[in-house]
């Protein structure tokens, strides 16, 4: 790890993320990105940054995690005849609903890579201690497939790029509805590498992963953890349960580097999943994220982003607090949204009514875990149903992971 002078941040950018373009119906599309740069760029949040643009990732660095078949298989991919029907499985997970093949998708998903490699090459050089690139974030690719929306996958690639540069203890969390598998999959026998996922229960959403009882293989047992939350959970009831599990986790691993996973499919109206947290619940966990860096790896933070499929009213507003958090130009959630800003989206999506501000008006509060059977009672039933539900997870996750870890799980103060 270099030592040279940094900035305070980096952020990755370029419009050849926007190629990452699937089929007019598919949920994932561009037009999250380029909103949530023109609302950056709208509230003066970018003045003074000038983004670094990265290339495409070569095959060398792609088939850190990917095999030579699957790459050939990417590259040589024909679009479907239109109005042919997709299949539910097909070789190398593409052509799928979920994956259908679009034109020069190796070169679109390359950049993706691309874009995280760049980001953490700013920060093994020294040049910057935070660096986010909201393109990436595509976790569920596998070794040999595409899966859930994602051709290769960045962050595996760039944190195999950051152990053979200078880094040895690196800690990855991600905070997307659906469960990280394919990260947790690269490195499940890797001790260097510790895997938190905080998503949607596996017995209720898709990839159906993520148990607290997968805890890593070998050497690395102890060096994945995972924490379902059932569906409706909100933010004081999702931020106890994080509160009490990552930065625990984090301590006893003591990492040099976060990563981050921000996807934002956990607000209330994602169209693809159940829980329901707000922009200020998720603006608040990665404050806390970029709080823990501080803490816990010397201030180093690598944010990428993820799911999030409110293209209009959630992911723009909340990644944009991601941009703030990674710049320390954080964001009041009161703040008005930019008149041309919103003009801009209600002539993409007219039916759509634009959010006003920058926060859906919720405090993001939480009651701090302080051990077994101390679920506060509020006399709301269904927030402390929910809030136990949560302590019952969490203490599920924490009996699991933490002894591995050196830790109590039953202690509030590990």
């Amino acid at each position: 790890m270099a030592s040279a002078a940094h900035s305070p941040a980096t952020v990755v950018w370029t419009d050849r993320f926007l190629d990452y373009t699937w089929t007019p119906e598919h949920p994932m599309k561009p037009a999250r990105l380029r909103f949530t740069m023109a609302l950056a760029r709208g509230l003066g949040l970018l003045d003074g940054v000038e983004p670094l643009a990265p290339g495409p990732a070569g095959d060398a660095e792609l088939l850190r995690i990917h095999t030579p078949a699957y790459l050939d298989a990417v590259r040589h991919a024909e679009p479907a005849p239109p109005g042919a029907a997709a299949p539910v499985t097909a070789p190398y997970g593409l052509g799928t609903q979920d994956n259908p093949v679009f034109p020069h998708m190796h070169e679109a998903a390359s950049v993706i890579v691309g874009g995280t490699l760049a980001a953490a090459g700013e920060i093994a050089a020294g040049r910057t201690r935070r660096a986010v690139s909201i393109g990436g974030g595509m976790h569920h690719a596998m070794a040999d497939s595409a899966s859930g929306f994602c051709i290769y996958n960045d962050v595996a690639v760039a944190i195999s790029w950051l152990l053979d540069h200078g880094f040895d203890r690196i800690a990855y969390v991600d905070v997307d509805v659906h469960h990280g598998d394919g990260v947790q999959r690269a490195f499940y026998g890797d001790p260097r590498v510790l895997t938190i996922s905080v998503h949607q229960h596996p017995a209720t959403l898709w990839p159906n992963t993520g148990w607290p009882e997968e805890t890593g293989a070998g050497a690395a047992e102890g060096t994945a953890v995972n924490l379902g939350l059932l569906p409706g959970t909100r933010d004081a009831q999702w931020l106890r349960g994080f509160h009490a599990l990552v930065p625990g986790a984090l301590a006893a691993f003591r990492p040099q580097l976060l990563i981050s996973q921000c996807g934002v499919d956990t607000h209330r109206e994602d169209p693809l999943a159940d829980l329901e947290l707000t922009v200020d619940g998720q603006r608040a966990a990665f404050l806390a994220m970029r709080d823990w860096a501080d803490r816990y790896a010397e201030g180093r933070w690598l944010a990428v982003g993820g799911g999030g499929y409110g293209l209009v009213r959630v992911v723009p507003r909340a990644w944009t607090h991601l941009l703030a958090a990674a710049l320390d130009r954080d964001i009041d959630p009161a703040t008005q949204i930019p008149a041309a800003w919103v003009e801009q989206v209600r002539a993409y999506a007219p039916a759509v009514e634009p959010p006003r501000t920058m926060g859906d008006g919720t405090a993001a509060d939480y009651v701090r875990w302080d051990g077994p059977g101390g679920a506060p009672d509020t006399g709301d039933a269904r927030a402390d149903r929910a809030q136990r539900a949560v302590d019952t997870a969490l203490l599920a996750t924490r009996r699991a992971v933490y002894p591995l870890l050196g830790l109590d799980p039953e202690d509030p103060r590990d």
